[in-house]
């Protein structure tokens, strides 16, 4: 489960890193073709729109994979042995519930009306089902981290550990 842990942070901080190097190099070639060039590229700013939600959403369920969201851990932590354990197994299965049904259900809804309808960005001319691709791929990862977190969860109330 660890592992699993590992692999997944490390793939998503990579991501994340990667896209925000894209959407850095982005951002400054609409500054250098505007006021160097003085033709600001077309595509630009699409571009940087689009790949802000994907640093967005696949950052959130990297930030909710290493709980670094501050909700999931205050009041949990002024409580402690299994009421803390339920505590947590409450929010964690909350969480589940909220990433599977509205991000990973909805957002594969999202995603195929997008491609059945067959629209398209302005500038690039993607397929908009491709850049609404975050919103499920999102609710997978956080699913999945809760999956992991209810079983440390489970396992720690199971052996009363305080």
């Amino acid at each position: 489960m660890t592992h699993t842990r590992k692999i997944l942070d490390h793939t998503l901080s990579t991501l994340v890193a990667i896209l925000m190097a894209v959407l850095v190099l982005d951002v400054l070639w609409q500054v250098f073709t505007r006021f160097i060039l003085g033709n600001p590229s077309s595509w630009t700013e699409e571009l940087a729109r689009y790949l802000m939600i994907w640093v967005g959403l696949i950052g959130a369920a990297y930030a909710a994979g290493r709980r670094m969201h501050l909700s999931v851990d205050l009041l949990p932590g002024k409580l402690s042995g299994s009421r803390a354990h339920l505590l947590r197994i409450l929010i964690e299965s909350l969480v589940l519930l909220f990433a599977f049904a509205a991000l990973f259900a909805g957002g594969l809804r999202l995603v195929w009306t997008m491609l059945a309808l067959g629209q398209t960005s302005a500038s690039l001319q993607l397929p908009l089902g491709y850049v609404y691709l975050a919103v499920p791929l999102s609710g997978f990862f956080i699913a999945w981290y809760a999956i992991l977190d209810l079983m440390n969860e489970v396992t720690g109330l199971r052996n009363g550990n305080h």
